[in-house]
């Protein structure tokens, strides 16, 4: 390995101008852990709230951006099995996606699934380990039952959607525009509801209510999510893009027996990410290989122009992932 990597750093908290090229030293594997040659990254909603300064690394992660990423291990730590030089993998990770090498645990690595590229792999670990602990193994959804998952046109949405569909639930969501609800329609989902012209309230009231919703909007969608869910029903809550704290009457909540929880993926430990890993390479990879469930592409940026990615994010006028181009 080269001794320094080209790499994007966040020079102050801001908007999308604040990410700028810069040179940092290659990290080095710890025990348990891979460096990997990053060829593409993907690009998510954390990492525009780190860069706003809205959402804080962990202590003993890297301070660059970047969750995800695809590309060849090019250094083995002490400790690890099952992983090989020159093996081509997808990886979630601590941060530091947004460089010309990583380090991760290899236990949060995953193998580029079979008739997959590395562009499309880089799109993977991080929504597909949040929607998986998220919806499955926290909110355990079933076949045959109603889900509802807002903002199904982003890349955890998209994900939700093929996922739940491909596992045998009524899937229903809410997109901000008629071809973004086509486009869910395409994936899976039996009921698309555009949020600007129709109330989902109304919508899972008439169907019964919605046995699951996964939101990442909060504010003011939490109270009205609890009036559509059933009976029993279950709200996992992973974001809140309209803020975390509104007034909630909790008779609903008790009298119709529904359950609040949630989850952020970063905090969690590595054993818990491990595991998530693990119930993926059983239970989702083989889809992807036989090509029942695919990441769905927006754009791909090269890595000097990460503001341009990050400023289409924010838009949230993307359908599905956006990349970055960073390896050869």
């Amino acid at each position: 390995m080269a001794e320094t990597m080209r790499a994007i750093e966040i020079t102050k908290p801001g908007g999308p101008e604040v990410l700028q090229l810069c040179t940092r030293e290659v990290p080095q594997p710890g025990p348990g852990e891979v460096v990997i040659k990053v060829a593409w990254a993907g690009v998510n909603r954390p990492d525009a709230l780190q860069r706003a300064g809205a959402y804080a690394p962990p202590p003993t992660a890297s301070d660059l951006p970047g969750l995800e990423a695809s590309g060849e291990v090019v250094a083995l730590g002490s400790g690890v099995a099952g992983i090989a030089m020159g093996d081509q993998v997808c990886a979630l990770l601590p941060g530091g996606g947004y460089a010309e090498y990583v380090a991760t645990p290899a236990a949060h690595c995953l193998p580029v699934p079979k008739g997959m590229g590395l562009k499309e792999a880089a799109c993977l670990p991080e929504t597909f380990f949040t929607v998986w602990s998220n919806v499955f193994m926290r909110g355990g959804l079933q076949a045959g039952e109603r889900f509802l998952v807002h903002g199904g046109s982003s890349g955890i949405g998209t994900t939700a959607i093929q996922l739940a569909h491909a596992f045998g639930a009524r899937v229903f969501t809410t997109a901000g525009s008629d071809a973004k609800c086509s486009a869910c329609l395409k994936l899976g989902a039996e009921v698309a509801i555009n949020y600007r012209e129709d109330d989902f309230v109304e919508v899972m009231t008439s169907e019964g209510g919605a046995d699951l919703i996964l939101d990442m909007v909060g504010g003011e969608y939490i109270p009205r999510n609890l009036k559509a869910l059933a009976t029993d029903g279950r709200l996992v809550q992973i974001a809140f893009l309209q803020g975390p704290k509104v007034e909630l009457n909790f008779v609903q909540v008790m009298t119709r027996r529904l359950t609040i929880t949630g989850s952020t993926l970063r905090p969690q430990s590595n054993l818990a990410k491990a595991r998530i890993a693990e119930a993926l390479r059983e239970n989702v990879w083989p889809l992807l290989e036989a090509g029942r469930v695919a990441p769905v592409m927006d754009s791909s940026y090269d890595l000097e122009n990460v503001s341009e990615a990050h400023a289409r994010m924010e838009t949230s006028g993307h359908i599905g992932k956006i990349v970055l181009k960073v390896g050869g």
